[in-house]
């Protein structure tokens, strides 16, 4: 069971405890929750102090992973308490695709002509998925990745008579709209239009939006990316039903870059 802590505003006039722990359901997931009053006025050591009884509270009762309180400034030292926040990481990859569409869109690039240039210590399905919904949407993909490449170009060309563009040198890589990035590149300058670290749990995340039907069943209080990414794993929440945006594009046909030019 994964642990879900989130803020309370306290009632003018009424006696609250400041820390809460029950079982609920979110989308029919089960979580242990922890209710953090917190006012306006609440000093930080306060609050803090009640984040953390609430901390030992979940690890006192089997939880080690938690989706943490929206906006907590200055962050927790969770292991020190026995505790993981959830990590975005799988969300972020799942959402590669619309992501990067959206931000293109956002820095006003004609979808039509841009260059979608990905990076990737290896092959994983995350990156498979990635590189086929980008490949049906955009005319120029690129694919920077060890081994694998080969395969998936002509399983992609022979499924959806798309092309992938294999093997983008330094200066290919830089020059493309996107860089999408799903392992750290220290050589590239990063200086593409939109540059997207799928990796790095540091960056913001994009708006995420849900249907209105799920949207409600969702608790106020909560670090929103962290509870998307629970209930993905769950398997509460279907791929799909998260999403930045929804970009389209036809396609032609597999090339290789010549990277001795």
């Amino acid at each position: 069971m994964f642990g879900l802590l989130v803020w309370k505003t306290p009632q003018q006039g009424k006696r609250e405890k400041t820390v809460v722990l029950s079982e609920r359901s979110v989308l029919r997931a089960r979580f242990l929750q922890g209710e953090i009053l917190r006012g306006p006025r609440t000093p930080e050591a306060v609050w803090r102090r009640r984040v953390i009884q609430a901390a030992k509270g979940l690890r006192k009762r089997g939880v080690t992973r938690v989706v943490p309180p929206a906006d907590l400034e200055g962050g927790i030292n969770w292991e020190k308490y026995g505790l993981r926040p959830v990590s975005t990481l799988p969300l972020r990859r799942r959402l590669a695709a619309d992501w990067t569409g959206t931000l293109l869109a956002a820095q006003g690039l004609s979808q039509a002509g841009a260059k979608i240039a990905l990076s990737a210590a290896q092959m994983t399905g995350e990156l498979v998925r990635t590189v086929t919904e980008l490949s049906l949407r955009y005319r120029y993909v690129l694919l920077d990745v060890p081994y694998g490449g080969e395969e998936l170009c002509r399983q992609l060309r022979r499924e959806y008579g798309v092309s992938l563009l294999l093997g983008p040198d330094r200066e290919q890589m830089e020059s493309a709209g996107a860089l999408v990035l799903f392992d750290a590149r220290a050589d590239l300058r990063r200086r593409n239009p939109v540059v997207l670290p799928v990796y790095d749990e540091t960056a913001p995340m994009p708006p995420l939006y849900l249907p209105p039907a799920l949207e409600d069943q969702l608790p106020e209080g909560a670090d929103r990316g962290r509870l998307l990414a629970a209930l993905l794993e769950i398997g509460a929440l279907r791929p799909g039903q998260a999403a930045v945006g929804q970009p389209t594009l036809d396609i032609p046909p597999c090339k290789h870059y010549n990277t001795t030019s």
